[in-house]
């Protein structure tokens, strides 16, 4: 509820005492008094000749409400003031933007759309609608952390939060808390604003805050601060009032000297004495002051300017059409030369204020996006500013039905991409001392070595394209290639290596012949382009590919047959850019019979490790067992003959 440094008053004029008396109260930006004076003048409204009168009052109620960002109080206001036909279709909007605010998206939509049927050309009500769908459908979800700042707040409002240049352990924020010096506001109902301080201590804790020292805070409404880049220059809003006059909004400046801070003077940027002129926001370079203000030359309702401080007499600029809208835009926030952030309720949102980011763009203009929710909500989000990263803190009212102002800490949390796996052998045992090199497109490039258990993992960043190399003493390389998602979400990536070994025969599963043939089948494909690979991935490497039969048939037989067959896959890789040099064939037939590995063993848990499945033992066995035991043995496997080819 910041309306004492809102920057805005409205004037109107009703006969009547009491009626003259809150119209007075209103004109001088007194909604909080003037909403209760309103309340009891409608209240005696009560005969048939008065219903136009009851309207209008309703309708002035229901504008002090909004001020008050008291939204669903201002809604009922203003339902009341169509259902005593209030001529103004201005009721009609406003109603539309206080169900808005309220997170009532569905009746606001209608409402829009009703206004809209009535004033189609309303920028206002256009983008509202815009907001109100977008909202109702939930589609500018984010993975902002949020949470209220119990330290900061207060029972009453605490906002517009902002750390001092380089300094995230001291935070400085406006506050309305009944220890502050001023008295109470004819605006809001609470004691006007003070500028306050908390700070860390030693283990990186938040102490309670205190007002700041020095001769900042005065019986008037100060709040919404910036610095100059060095700190020792405080821009701060006031807002000035005079008996039986409006409420001004004005920008000063407080000197710093040590922990004190000096009696504010007023910041002169024009001769402009009857505008609003507040939420002043410094540059990082120092070079602009950018503030809100409804001076003649915006766009409608509040606009962001800014002034060069650089220049004797400044130069004064309207941020344009890309940020300011017929609503109103205010706090700003220059995080660098090229991004600002501000709060809005012109451009779509999700009710109320919103935050919005804004990018400039070699062109000139700017981009401006909705920073989504859980940042945004249906009431007023505002006065954001970043400490380290993507985190900091903020102001909302949401969940307030007095529209009290707290002050809330946001962060984004790093995305968790990995990739984890395991280096095994052929046997599915873990490779000793395994090394695991990942390079991305990115430039980075990472190197692990594997757990004892064959375990690694690395982290990855979204979108870019990784190639994973895995190595051992003793093994063939194995290389895998991938692109991580470009989604914004947490993600984990498996892979495995298994490693051939160099020292012994090494299986080829998934091998397929046509029945007492050495013709492929289609189904070997993948099984033979993994091969194809191995051999690329290790291009120093030669190979013995050798075929084996089971016990049936005779040796002479068995061994042609397998020789035909370790044939047929060599013709397959050479067909495939394999040099021929590289490779031989050999058919042993039935002559080696497999030993049982570990794996083996807990694949046919009928078999032990050490197990040689010979004719004789085969012949041992039952006649399912004996069939699994041929089958191990028909079987396609290569060993490595040399590591050093063309090496020399």
């Amino acid at each position: 509820m910041t309306v004492c440094l809102g920057l805005g008053a409205v004037t109107t004029g009703c006969g009547g005492a009491k009626l003259a008396t809150a119209n007075e109260q209103m004109a001088r930006g007194e909604y909080f008094d003037a909403s209760k004076t309103y309340r009891k003048i409608y209240n005696k409204l009560t005969k048939k000749e008065e219903r136009p009168l009851r309207g209008e009052v309703a309708f002035k109620m229901a504008e002090c409400h909004r001020r008050l960002s008291q939204f669903q109080r201002a809604a009922a206001a203003y339902q009341n003031a169509i259902r005593y036909e209030y001529p103004d279709t201005t009721a009609y909007l406003r109603l539309a933007e206080m169900q808005h605010a309220s997170g009532l998206y569905a009746q606001a939509v209608k409402s829009y759309e009703n206004y809209l049927s009535m004033r189609p050309e309303s920028a206002e009500a256009q983008n509202g609608l815009a907001g109100a769908r977008a909202a109702a459908d939930k589609s500018g979800a984010t993975r902002y952390v949020v949470r209220k700042s119990e330290m900061f707040n207060s029972p009453r409002s605490d906002f517009s939060p902002m750390f001092m240049p380089g300094a995230t352990d001291r935070l400085y924020f406006a506050t309305t808390r009944e220890k502050v010096n001023g008295p109470r506001s004819e605006i809001t109902g609470m004691k006007k604003g003070d500028i306050w301080v908390a700070s860390k201590d030693e283990k990186g804790q938040w102490q309670r805050p205190e007002a700041v020292e020095g001769e900042l805070n005065t019986d008037m409404d100060e709040g919404v601060i910036s610095f100059s880049p060095d700190g020792n220059l405080m821009y701060l809003t006031r807002a000035r009032r005079e008996a039986n006059s409006p409420t001004t909004v004005e920008i000063f400046t407080s000197q710093r000297s040590d922990a004190k801070w000096s009696a504010p003077v007023k910041f002169e940027i024009t001769g402009d004495t009857l505008s609003a002129m507040g939420h002043p926001a410094v540059s990082p370079d120092g070079q602009w002051l950018y503030f809100s203000s409804d001076m003649p030359g915006g766009s409608g309702g509040r606009d962001i300017w800014r002034i060069n401080l650089t220049m004797k007499g400044g130069t004064l600029e309207n941020m344009g059409e890309w940020i300011n809208t017929p609503g109103n835009e205010m706090f700003p926030y220059v995080r660098t030369d090229s991004i600002l952030y501000f709060a809005s309720d012109g451009h779509p949102g999700y009710g109320g204020l919103d935050l919005f980011k804004a990018e400039l763009k070699p062109s000139g203009g700017w981009a401006v996006t909705n920073m989504g929710t859980p940042i945004n909500s249906a009431y007023d989000d505002f006065g954001i500013t970043f400490g380290e990263g993507e985190s900091g803190f903020f102001t909302s009212n949401r969940n307030d039905a007095r529209g009290y102002d707290n002050i809330y800490s946001f962060e984004l949390p790093e995305l968790k991409i990995m990739i984890s796996g395991w280096v095994l052998d052929k046997d599915e045992e873990p490779v000793p001392n395994a090394v695991i090199r990942i390079v991305g497109n990115d430039g980075s490039n990472q190197k692990q070595v594997a757990r004892d258990d064959g375990s690694f993992s690395f982290p990855l960043q979204r979108g870019v394209s990784y190639v994973m190399l895995a190595g051992a003493k003793g093994y063939l390389n194995a290389k895998q290639e991938f692109t991580s998602d470009t989604a914004e979400e947490d993600a984990e990536y498996g892979v495995d290596f298994i490693l051939a070994s160099i020292t012994k025969p090494v299986v080829i599963d998934n091998i397929f012949y046509d029945f007492d043939k050495a013709t492929l089948r289609p189904e070997s494909e993948e099984a033979l382009n993994e091969m194809v690979q191995v051999l690329r991935d290790n291009p120093n490497v030669t190979i013995e590919m050798a075929s084996h039969t089971d016990r049936k048939g005779s040796e002479e037989y068995n061994i042609n047959l397998s020789s035909r067959r370790a044939k047929s896959v060599i013709d397959y890789l050479i067909a495939h850019g394999i040099r021929p040099d590289r490779l031989q064939s050999q058919g042993y037939g039935e002559s080696r019979p497999k030993t049982i590995t570990k794996k083996l063993a807990r694949l046919y848990p009928q078999f032990k490790e050490g197990d040689v499945l010979t004719e004789e033992y085969i012949e041992s066995l039952s006649p399912e067992d004996q069939e699994a035991a041929d089958q191990i043995n028909r079987r396609t496997e290569f060993q490595v003959l040399s590591i050093d080819y063309q090496m020399f």
